[in-house]
């Protein structure tokens, strides 16, 4: 992929993550836990840019930053899963996550600029921004 010379993002922000695949194998001990914090469901942390030619979420992996093209996110969504329920997620709309299908990573699981005591997001204004850049 050609990355562009402007490394300034349009967007950035914190994020916590999940595969579905790392969220579907929680046991019940991890996901009472997930509703004290969602820091014990989704232990990727790191900050997510939206560039004019990449999404980046930095510090994905063991390999380091996931980079994205826009042929590489297949779907955007913003709701509660079965894999991650209003329970757990908190009983307000803004607590819902950002739900990413890609094709190098799966579908993944985003909490962008979570506030632990508010149990907010700012997901859905990422989804509009994503939905956005993908119709470019």
């Amino acid at each position: 992929m050609t990355m562009s010379a402007d490394s300034t993002p349009r967007a950035a922000g914190p994020y916590l993550g999940a595969t579905a695949d790392e969220l579907d194998r929680k046991t019940t001990p991890d996901r009472l836990a997930g509703a004290v914090s969602q820091k014990a469901l989704f232990l990727r942390r790191g900050t997510i840019a939206l560039h004019q030619d990449r999404l980046v979420l930095g510090d994905w992996g063991d390999a380091g930053d996931l980079v994205l093209s826009r042929a590489d996110i297949t779907s955007v969504e913003v709701g509660f899963t079965d894999l991650y329920g209003r329970f757990i997620g908190g009983l307000l709309n803004a607590g819902k996550p950002l739900i990413l299908g890609t094709v190098p990573a799966g579908e993944l699981y985003l909490l962008v600029d979570r506030k632990e005591l508010m149990e907010t997001t700012t997901d859905r204004a990422w989804a509009a921004r994503i939905r956005s850049w993908l119709g470019e």
